[in-house]
């Protein structure tokens, strides 16, 4: 448990002091974008997600580390699935990288993480046998897991996570809990690999909230949004406890729907300032416009709030049902 506590501890001191110091740099380079939440769009720096991503390095960086020349983990660790589940992420990352600088069109960016589940692919990770509620026995999918699913899995985790963002501590809260939540799980099922990614990334996003939290220092772009994506289903992939994967993506699914319900919108998501609340006046194009008119008008804060809340919820749930 130690190991796992200084694994936590030097990913969130990592991103918690490599994020002031990027914010400026991040200015100086024009890499800003606009919180469009706010009554002014203030222009803030972006892609605050590589404080994350050095974060999470450092923290799987460590355990390899401890594995290799003092022994941690060695009866349950595996070095080539937390290689092959961590140059997944690093994969996502590079997209989120090209789509903050290159603004990719939509499909592009849909279908590119397809190319990042390779190294998940090459090491066959995951268990072909999979069970699947209000099935009696176990369904086993042999070759399509590693063919279809394990892309599929990829593709949408990463897009979701990418698509539920744009308000003030969003994106590391909803990502802090899942990584908590499915990291908790991890550690119950004695899935090592797992847990040391998910604890990793969760010490990273919560140290990157104290900045992106309301009102907001810095933005995480979509380099960090991609990631939280890769983190989740790359874990629950390799650690075989796919359905807390499913659960823990619930909240973010229901926004994907609203949203394809629309047309995946590009423009006017966000919220109208009223009073000092973000109220929405037409038809809900997003969950969080969907909050907004439900409660008839909430502040940025709140609404992140509840999002939060709802995230923990399902990671509960989640919880209970793999460990109790």
């Amino acid at each position: 448990m130690y190991a796992f506590i200084s694994i936590f501890l030097v990913s969130f001191l990592t991103t918690f002091l490599l994020t002031p110091w990027i914010i400026p740099k991040l200015k100086r380079a024009n890499i800003i974008g606009r919180d469009m939440n706010k009554p002014n769009k203030p222009e803030i720096p972006e892609m605050g997600g590589f404080a994350v991503i050095f974060g999470l390095s450092a923290g799987v960086l460590l355990a390899i580390a401890l594995s290799t020349f003092f022994g941690f983990f060695n009866e349950e660790f595996h070095l080539r699935f937390i290689l092959a589940a961590f140059s997944t992420i690093m994969l996502m990352a590079l997209i989120g990288i090209f789509d903050d600088l290159f603004a990719m069109h939509q499909a592009i960016k849909a279908a590119l993480p397809l190319f990042a589940a390779l190294p998940l692919i090459a090491v066959k990770a995951g268990k072909t046998t999979m069970i699947i509620p209000f099935i009696n026995e176990p369904v086993h999918f042999g070759i399509l897991y590693t063919l279809i699913l394990i892309p599929i899995g990829i593709t949408g985790a990463s897009n979701v996570t990418n698509m539920l963002a744009g308000f003030n501590g969003l994106e590391a809260g909803m990502g802090s809990v899942a990584c908590f939540s499915l990291g908790v799980i991890a550690l119950g099922i004695g899935r090592i690999e797992s847990a040391i990614i998910l604890i990793s990334m969760c010490g990273a996003l919560l140290a990157f909230l104290y900045y992106n939290w309301y009102p907001a220092k810095v933005l995480i772009g979509d380099l960090g949004t991609l990631s939280i994506g890769a983190v989740i289903s790359a874990s629950v992939i390799i650690g075989n406890f796919e359905m807390a994967g499913v659960i823990v993506i619930i909240p973010y699914a229901i926004d994907f729907f609203i949203k394809a319900k629309n047309g995946f919108p590009s423009r006017n998501w966000w919220g109208e300032q009223d009073c000092g609340k973000l109220v929405c006046r037409k038809n809900p194009v997003g969950f969080c416009q969907w909050i907004m008119k439900v409660s008839g008008g909430i502040t940025e804060k709140g609404l992140v709030l509840i999002l939060i809340g709802i995230e923990s919820i399902f990671g509960i749930i989640a919880i209970m049902l793999f460990l109790l």
